[in-house]
C-alpha cells in the first residue's frame, strides 16, 4: 500500500509539493511561536521568583524591571545608599539585595551585589570558591564558558554595555569561582562586591579630578586624600530588589516611594504582564496568519485528492473487479492525506528547529539568551489538528471512491 500511495502522490508532484510546502509553513509558524513563547514565558516568570518589587531611579518602570531583574537593558539612573538603607529598614520589608552595574566584559554585565543574590536564584558553586574581597568575581555558568573564564583568571572591564567601550586599565578583575548552570539570568553575569564596583569608578574618577603636578608645586596630600574619601552618604547603587514581608508591602511601599522620594517602585508582574500582552498582540496575528495556512493547505490537500480521485476512478473500478475491497479503496485515499499532513507536520517541526538556530544567533549576542529545541506538549495538539485537517480533506474523495459504481465506471471506459 505504501508504493501505491508514493506513486499516487508523485504522479503529478507539483499538487502534492504544494500542499506540503503550505502544511510545512504554517505548522513551522505555529510550532516557533508555541516553543519560543514557552521557552520565554518560563525564563520571565523563573527570574522573577522571590523579586516582589524593584527600587531604582526615576524612569520608565519597565525599564527599570528589564535591567534590574533580566539585565537586557540600560539602567534608569542610580540611587542613593543612604536613601535606600532607610528603604530597607522598613518594617514591611523582608529582604533587600542591593545591585550595581555599568560595566561589562565582552558584552557581559559585571553585577556589584551581595551573596544573598545567589541564594535568589539558589546559584551554587562549581568550581573555586565565592568572591570575599573587591575586585573578586564569580562568573555565571554560560559567561564563563563563553568567555573561557576559569578561577584565577584575571581580565579588564569596560565602562558600559558595549563589549567596545572605555577599559578601566587601572584595575583588573580576578575571577574566583564558577557558579553551576541554574537555567536563570544569574547564569550570564560575572558577579562581584558592591565595593568593587565603587572602587573602580572612584578610580576612574580620580584620575580625572585630580589636577596634574606642576614642578615646584607641593602637592596637598591631605586634600587629595580628602577627595578620595567619598562619604557614605553619598554613595549610589544602581536598583535594589525588595520582597515584602507580608501583602500589605504591596499595597503602601510603591505608592509612599514613588510620592515622597526621588526612587522609583516598579512591580515586576505587572510589568512584564503589560509586556506580554503588547507581544500578544503581534504573536495572535501571526497564529492567525498560520492557522489560515494551514486551512488553505487542507483544501489544497482536498483539492489535489479530488482531482486524483476523478482521473484513478476507472482504475479503481479495475481494482474493484478484480477483488479489491471498498474498504481497502477507501483507506487507500485516507491514508494518502494522512500520509501528506505527516510530511507536513515533519517538516514544519524540524523547520521550526531551523528557526530556532536562527533566533539563537541573533539572541545570544544581545540578550545573552539560547532557546532549546526540545519539543513541548503542545505540539502534540498540533499534531493531532495537522492529521485531523488530513482526514477531513481525504474523507470526501474516500466516501466517493467507497460508493463507486463500477459496472457505470467501466463501461464509461
Amino acid at each position: 500500500m505504501l508504493k501505491i500511495i508514493y506513486r499516487n502522490l508523485v504522479y503529478k508532484p507539483l499538487n502534492a509539493l504544494l500542499s506540503l510546502i503550505l502544511l510545512m509553513l504554517s505548522v513551522a509558524i505555529i510550532s516557533l511561536l508555541l516553543v519560543a513563547g514557552k521557552q520565554v514565558s518560563e525564563k520571565l516568570d523563573n527570574d522573577l521568583e522571590g523579586i516582589d518589587m524593584v527600587v531604582g531611579a526615576k524612569g520608565s518602570p519597565l525599564q527599570l524591571v528589564l535591567s534590574a531583574v533580566y539585565h537586557v537593558d540600560a539602567p534608569t539612573g542610580n540611587i542613593s545608599m543612604a536613601e535606600a538603607d532607610k528603604l530597607t529598614r522598613n518594617p514591611l520589608v523582608e529582604s533587600a539585595i542591593p545591585l550595581s552595574y555599568g560595566d561589562s566584559y565582552k558584552g557581559y554585565r559585571i553585577l556589584g551585589t551581595i551573596p544573598q543574590y545567589l541564594e535568589l536564584y539558589k546559584a551554587a558553586l562549581e568550581r573555586g570558591k565565592m568572591y570575599s574581597g573587591t575586585m573578586e568575581v564569580v562568573a555565571g555558568s554560560k559567561a564563563a564558558l563563553r568567555l573561557g573564564l576559569n578561577p584565577g583568571d584575571t581580565f579588564l572591564s569596560t565602562h558600559g554595555e558595549d563589549a567596545k567601550g572605555q577599559v578601566h586599565e587601572q584595575t583588573a578583575y580576578r575571577i574566583t569561582g564558577v557558579l553551576k548552570p541554574t537555567g536563570a539570568v544569574v547564569d550570564q553575569l560575572l558577579l562581584t562586591s558592591t565595593e568593587s564596583i565603587w572602587d573602580i569608578h572612584d578610580e576612574s574618577h580620580e584620575l580625572k579630578t585630580v589636577p596634574p603636578h606642576v614642578e615646584g608645586e607641593a602637592i596637598d596630600h591631605d586634600s587629595h586624600n580628602d577627595q578620595d574619601s567619598e562619604p557614605e552618604a553619598e554613595k549610589q547603587i544602581t536598583a535594589l530588589l525588595i520582597k515584602f514581608r507580608s501583602p500589605m508591602g504591596i499595597m503602601m511601599l510603591p505608592r509612599m516611594i514613588n510620592e515622597n522620594s526621588t526612587m522609583q517602585a516598579a512591580i515586576p508582574t505587572l510589568e512584564i504582564n503589560r509586556l506580554v500582552n503588547l507581544m500578544g498582540i503581534g504573536i495572535n496575528t501571526l497564529q492567525g496568519i498560520a492557522i489560515a495556512i494551514m486551512l488553505i493547505a487542507g483544501l489544497s490537500v482536498f483539492v489535489s485528492l479530488y482531482n486524483r480521485l476523478k482521473e484513478r476512478k476507472f482504475e479503481h473500478a479495475l481494482m474493484r473487479s478484480m477483488g479489491t475491497s471498498r474498504g481497502v479503496i477507501f483507506m487507500l485515499l485516507m491514508a494518502e492525506g494522512l500520509f501528506l499532513s505527516l510530511a507536513g507536520f515533519a517538516a514544519g517541526a524540524g523547520l521550526c528547529r531551523i528557526g530556532l538556530s536562527m533566533l539563537n544567533k541573533m539572541s545570544a549576542e544581545e540578550f545573552h539568551f539560547q532557546f532549546g529545541y526540545n519539543w513541548v506538549p503542545e505540539e502534540a495538539w498540533l499534531l493531532a489538528v495537522t492529521l485531523l485537517i488530513g482526514i477531513f480533506a481525504a474523507i470526501i474523495p474516500a466516501v466517493k471512491a467507497y460508493r463507486l459504481n463500477i459496472a457505470k465506471t467501466l463501461s464509461d471506459g
